[in-house]
């Protein structure tokens, strides 16, 4: 890197915009225009209700009505959802719109410079005019006009499910000279600080605009507001220091590698009360790359069990950019091990919830070990990561922590609550305002140790497990059942702010469970799988109240979030 190029990487402004149309896949695709299409257009980008043209000073949206293209896709198919072929009426229409965003007083010169490109190519050899022919037409997934405005310039790319692009405003840019004028919408409005742009196919979103400088005092907000006239868009951006980078929506703040040099697989992460990122994992053998000092240094298991060989899981914490490996470390014993959920307190201590198989896995806790098979084990690490502050195993006399059955075992059939990828494998632990710790799972285990329960005796081939235990883990609160008489899984766990309620969710294909009666969403079960959420009093003294949540399909609950109402 040249002195030059670090000087103008010191000096970047960045506006990024969000439009929230949902794509294909994780990244829309620019195809190059050789003729195939109107000479307007430059790149084309399609989604699957519609698509985008990039152009010299701007970019035009093409939309489809979802409902049409649903009828149009069944036609082109032969056959609905349902099965029965599809007859397109003869007056059938394809509705769309279509709206142009054209940059005032940008320059019509502007380099254009693809990037990211993809391995293939499209060809267009449509009807026998051959002039209008088009070959080896290549694609990326960004593209960038140079000097749209005087050193200013704007990228397109996507990222997850949104169609971005970004101004770049580089040192003696003006971004007060960035003007968007919309034609075409039905409207144009600002509703909670987003842009939303009005049409016949549907609403178009373009997401509120966020913005952090970033230099040598740090980082620091900026605020970043749309601004309409009439149709132009234009954006009042507030003071921030020439020196440093000012970065508006940011989508990615840091990707990594662990850089270990055994196979590892990530399971699970959380955030530090600093901004820093715990990354939780299993590891096949030695070569992950622990901090010195770390708790566990020195892979210890495991048992190979079907194609997988032995695993022990592995924690490592970044800092908040991402540049820096805070600590790493094993932790496991003789047999194998998994983290499915993780939680930091406000001092940076990490708790990990999961299951183990090895009869020698660290305990720190007055609660004695319990189990076999597999067991559920809550452990947690101080702020460093060099010592556990405690750490329990539980269980009964089967599995402990698995859903069903464990990965490595091929599905049986319809697998009952087992239905997606990491089914196997899930469970939360959250945190109370005073630090205890509550874990949602789930046993087969008809004797797993009971304290205050609600539910003392086990209900079915398979139960929920819901456990409460003290900031350090060394003293069991409650620990119950949650079921009936088929299976349960108890996947997350949240806490409501206004009252301390525990709510519980997960999956279960018993057609009753207990707290039922009175005013729920469904006091009996839709068919089949159903979710469920059942509300428990802090102490667990008692379920307040349970509703099934489905349909006569497969439904399951992989989440429960309060806001701050």
């Amino acid at each position: 890197m040249t002195a030059t190029t670090k000087l103008l990487l010191r000096f970047l402004f960045i506006f990024s915009g969000s439009l929230f149309i949902q794509t294909a896949s994780a990244q829309v695709e620019f195809i190059q225009n050789k003729g195939q299409w109107d000479t307007k257009v430059n790149y084309r980008g399609d989604f699957p209700t519609g698509s985008f043209f990039l152009e010299n000073k701007g970019f035009t949206v093409l939309l489809h009505r979802a409902a049409d293209m649903q009828k149009l896709s069944e036609f082109t198919h032969g056959h609905s959802e349902t099965g029965g072929k599809v007859d397109l009426p003869g007056s059938f229409t394809l509705n769309s719109f279509a709206y142009n965003v054209s940059f005032l007083g940008a320059s019509s010169n502007a380099m254009r410079l693809p990037d990211k490109p993809i391995s293939t190519y499209n060809n267009y050899f449509i009807g026998s005019d051959e002039s209008k022919w088009a070959a080896d037409c290549k694609i990326f997934t960004a593209v960038t006009y140079r000097n749209i405005y005087p050193n200013i310039d704007v990228r397109y790319y996507s990222t997850g499910e949104k169609l971005k692009y970004d101004f770049i405003v580089r040192p003696g840019g003006n971004p007060a000279a960035i003007a968007l004028r919309y034609d075409g919408p039905l409207s144009l409005s600002l509703k909670n600080k987003e842009l939303i742009i009005g049409t016949s196919a549907g609403e178009v979103k373009e997401l509120e605009p966020y913005s952090y400088a970033s230099g040598t005092e740090g980082r620091k907000d900026v605020t970043t507001r749309y601004q309409i006239r009439d149709n132009v868009v234009t954006f009042d951006v507030g003071n921030y220091d020439p020196k440093a980078t000012l970065v508006i929506d940011p989508q990615i703040i840091f990707v990594s590698f662990t850089g270990s040099t055994a196979d590892n697989w990530g399971y699970t992460a959380t955030p530090g009360p600093d901004g820093s990122f715990f990354a939780g994992g299993i590891v096949f053998g030695g070569g992950y790359p622990v901090s010195s000092g770390a708790f566990q240094t020195v892979f210890n298991g495991g048992v190979a069990e079907g194609p997988f060989g032995g695993v022990d899981i592995g924690i490592f914490k970044f800092s908040a950019d991402g540049s820096q490996r805070l600590y790493a470390t094993y932790l496991g014993g003789s047999g194998n091990e998994q983290p499915h959920s993780m939680i930091s307190d406000g001092a940076g201590n990490l708790v990990v919830a999961g299951r183990t198989n090895s009869a020698n896995y660290p305990i720190r806790s007055g609660i004695p070990a319990t189990g076999g098979n597999y067991d559920i084990i809550l452990t947690k690490f101080n702020s460093t990561g060099t010592a556990l502050i405690g750490s329990v195993r539980i269980g009964g006399a089967n599995d402990d922590g698995v859903n069903i059955r464990p990965k490595y075992i091929a599905p049986q059939g319809a697998d009952r609550l087992r239905r997606n990828y990491g089914d196997d494998a899930r469970s939360e632990v959250i945190l109370d305002a005073a630090n205890n710790v509550y874990l949602a799972s789930c046993t087969q285990s008809s004797n797993f140790p009971t304290v205050s329960a609600v539910q003392g005796t086990f209900g079915g081939v398979q139960d929920g497990v819901i456990m409460k235990l003290t900031p350090d883990l060394g003293g069991l609160l409650f620990s119950t059942y949650f079921g009936g008489p088929g299976d349960e899984a108890c996947f997350v766990a949240a806490i409501n702010p206004a009252n301390n309620n525990l709510y519980i969710g997960g999956a279960t294909s018993s057609n009753t469970l207990a707290g039922t009666t009175g005013p729920v969403i469904s006091g009996a079960s839709n068919g089949n799988i159903d979710g469920f959420v059942t509300v428990l009093s802090p102490n667990g003294s008692s379920i307040i109240k349970t509703t099934f949540l489905g349909t006569g399909g497969i439904d399951l609950v992989y989440g429960l979030k309060f806001d701050k109402a």
